[in-house]
């Protein structure tokens, strides 16, 4: 049986090029197109697709004013934001994902740009989104956007195997924003660590996103720069657009270290190639955790930490909004602990230097 898909956006040409798009893969059919948010909640009920792709500015009813209403139905739909590659287009996407869109597709403002170019991994987010509402993983779509209420500071003493200022790497992907919103809030300010994390996501995105969390989170959270010092306390966040890598400098002085293009990565930024630099600098002397997403990157990498005897976590299938990047590790052995997204920020105090 297809997948069913609604195609929301008020041009005809855009309409026109994501059906093109998405009916190139036999697992999915187009059963219908909205010109806006007001006609595409009429065609919910008309025609039950398994997934709405939903352009964000259109008249008479926007798509985040459509997502909100979308997102109250009992079985919420999964719904591909369609967003434009700018500052706006990433805040507007980021309360998107708050309120439950299950990803977006990012373009340049004003044109189908490289829509085209995109369109295996278009492709591959709808079918992701689909399969949810199938194997009804729907449920995880929609959870409380945290407040900037600040968690109570705990006492941290060290503990076996542990280190004082020691790394967590995160690699995450799909459904990866509302999940770190949910974690990180979680860990006090003085915890005795700091925080690497790739999270796939265009140039433009990550920015506003570090910004967003920051607003949210104890820690200071901030979007990584070219030779930044690794500082306990605080989360970086890789730059999209590129990778981001862990330099050790004499096991003195951590260092962020940029780079644009690796051959044979196509995920930015780079899940492997963070990872990778931690097993590189630190050998098991940090903590790797594979969160929500698409694909297997970074995957190797993990289970190559956890075969050195390093800790590793991968989140549970439960809690996952795709199984697809926690569920290589698990597959391959590669975790030490499979815990749901409520308790990863306990067993991450628990690891780096809990009471």
């Amino acid at each position: 049986m297809k997948f069913r898909v609604l195609v929301v956006d008020d041009s005809a040409m855009m309409r026109s090029e994501l059906s093109r798009i998405l009916e190139q893969d036999p697992e999915l059919e187009v059963v219908g197109t909205a010109i806006n948010g007001k006609f595409a909640l009429e065609k919910l009920v008309l025609l039950e697709p398994d997934v709405v792709t939903m352009d964000v500015n259109m008249p008479v009813m926007n798509g985040i004013e459509a997502l909100k209403l979308m997102m109250l139905r009992p079985q919420p739909i999964p719904v591909i934001m369609i967003s434009s590659l700018t500052t706006e287009g990433a805040e507007e996407t980021m309360e998107a994902l708050a309120l439950g869109a299950f990803d977006y597709v990012a373009k340049p403002a004003g044109s189908m740009g490289n829509l085209p170019e995109q369109a295996a991994r278009i492709r591959e987010k709808v079918l992701a989104a689909a399969r949810s509402k199938r194997e009804g993983r729907t449920k995880n779509l929609v959870r409380p956007t945290p407040t900037a209420q600040k968690p109570i500071q705990a006492r941290f003493k060290p503990v076996a195997g542990g280190m004082e200022g020691q790394i967590v790497g995160i690699g995450v992907s799909t459904g990866g924003p509302k999940t770190l919103m949910h974690i990180l809030p979680e860990l006090p300010a003085n915890f005795p660590g700091c925080i690497v994390i790739a999270q796939h996501m265009p140039k433009s995105f990550t920015a506003t996103f570090a910004a967003r969390l920051n607003s949210v989170c104890a820690m200071t959270v901030k979007e990584a720069e070219e030779g930044d010092i690794l500082e306990r306390g605080t989360v970086y966040l890789a730059p999209g657009g590129g990778h981001m890598a862990v330099d050790n400098r004499n096991n003195k002085i951590r260092q962020i270290r940029l780079v644009e293009n690796v051959p044979g990565e196509i995920y930015k930024p780079s899940v492997h190639v963070l990872f990778d630099s931690l097993n590189q600098g630190m050998g098991t002397r940090w903590i790797g955790v594979m969160l929500t997403g698409m694909g297997g990157d970074g995957a190797d990498s993990l289970c190559a930490l956890r075969k050195a005897g390093g800790h590793t976590i991968a989140e549970a299938e439960e809690s996952c909004v795709v199984f697809g990047m926690p569920g290589r590790v698990v597959a391959q052995g590669g975790a030490e602990f499979v815990l749901r997204e409520s308790e990863i920020a306990k067993k991450l105090i628990d690891l780096v230097g809990g009471e």
